[in-house]
């Protein structure tokens, strides 16, 4: 099951990108979204329930695998937070999944807090994933105030 995990875990070979593989990550996830536009509000948190459990499952599994904490290679948490970060604006509109894109890259970058905390004191897989949700949830909220501004 470890060579399940590392293809989950690098969202099918995205997080072996040489260059930014957590931006990779997110450049995976913005289609994904767009393409899961129709899904009803509670199918898409149901998607995004998936995620962060099989990202948890696959994250603690890739990092035991490769003797590591929260390798760069793992970004199917990019796909969770990037995920959160959309989950209340229309995921049909282009401009608002770039603009969410851009959000959660410098949410995920920069850690404010709370997210800097569970980066730091929650281990394994949840600790990998639980911090980009959490910037993702942070996210949400200005792509949803952001959203409302535009109109």
């Amino acid at each position: 099951m470890t060579w399940l995990a590392k293809l989950v875990a690098t969202v099918v070979g995205a997080g072996y990108s040489p260059i930014a593989p957590g931006t990779a990550g997110t450049a995976v996830a913005a289609p994904l979204a767009y393409l899961a536009a129709g899904l009803p509000a509670w199918a898409f948190a149901a998607l995004i329930a998936a995620v962060v459990a099989g990202g948890i499952w696959a994250a603690g599994r890739a990092d035991a695998a490769w003797g590591t904490h929260d390798s760069g290679r793992i970004v199917i948490d990019e796909v969770a937070g990037y995920f959160v970060t959309v989950a209340l604006v229309d995921r049909s509109d282009w401009w608002l999944l770039a603009a969410g894109f851009l959000v959660f890259r410098v949410l995920d970058i920069v850690k404010p807090p709370p997210v800097r905390w569970i980066d730091r004191q929650v281990g394994g897989g949840a600790g990998v994933v639980l911090d980009d949700v959490a910037a993702g949830a942070l996210g949400a909220a200005i792509m949803v105030c952001l959203a409302s501004w535009i109109g």
